[in-house]
């Protein structure tokens, strides 16, 4: 992402009246909540203190787009003053150290296919009801918004499939292990880390 930012920088015709600046999300926390960043990079585009449009992931051609398009053509009103641009560290942090922090972000950490509000498989809405019964704290992370992650993870944790629940950093498995541990009354236990 640094790379897209200091090309698009250095293009005369895009860089008209923005300017440009990082946030790492990760480090602020309060930030990523009142933007809703779900994934990184995330780009978000403010004019006259207001967001008005955002770019989920690597993707140049629309990021570029979009700016040009708010030059040229202001809409509503809205010219395209400053640009604020908020990523993560993800192009410099190597895969594996960001894996654990994910993993860690939280006592309880669910990696799966959409959130809480708004779960994009059935398993993963299953594990939210099951989740959502033991009414301890949790945070998701969607795997459908990043890519590296989604694939990553994986590997770091030898668990193919998702949604996969971490308790205090250690993987506990996917639905079928929640649903065995739920049956034997061990599952608050193992959310706690106890097992």
């Amino acid at each position: 992402m640094t790379g897209i930012l200091a090309e698009l920088k250095s293009d005369v015709e895009t860089n008209n009246g923005v300017s440009y600046g990082e946030v790492n999300a990760e480090e602020l926390p309060a930030i990523s909540m009142k933007h809703n960043i779900t994934a990184v990079p995330t780009v978000l585009l403010f004019a006259n203190n207001k967001e008005i449009d955002r770019v989920d992931g690597l993707r140049k051609e629309k990021l570029t787009s979009i700016i040009k398009s708010y030059i040229q053509n202001p809409r509503n009103g809205v010219t395209a003053e400053p640009i604020t641009v908020s990523k993560s560290k993800k192009d410099t942090e190597p895969l594996e150290e960001r894996l654990k922090k994910l993993i860690n972000k939280h006592e309880i950490m669910v990696f799966m296919k959409g959130n809480r509000q708004v779960p994009r498989c059935g398993f993963s809405k299953t594990l939210m009801g099951i989740l959502q019964e033991t009414e301890l704290p949790f945070e998701t992370f969607d795997i459908l918004e990043d890519e590296e992650v989604r694939q990553g993870l994986k590997t770091y944790s030898n668990w193919q499939t998702y949604p996969q629940i971490y308790a205090k950093g250690e993987l506990i498995g996917g639905l079928d292990i929640v649903k065995d541990l739920k049956e034997s009354n061990e599952l608050m236990s193992a959310l706690k880390g106890e097992n």
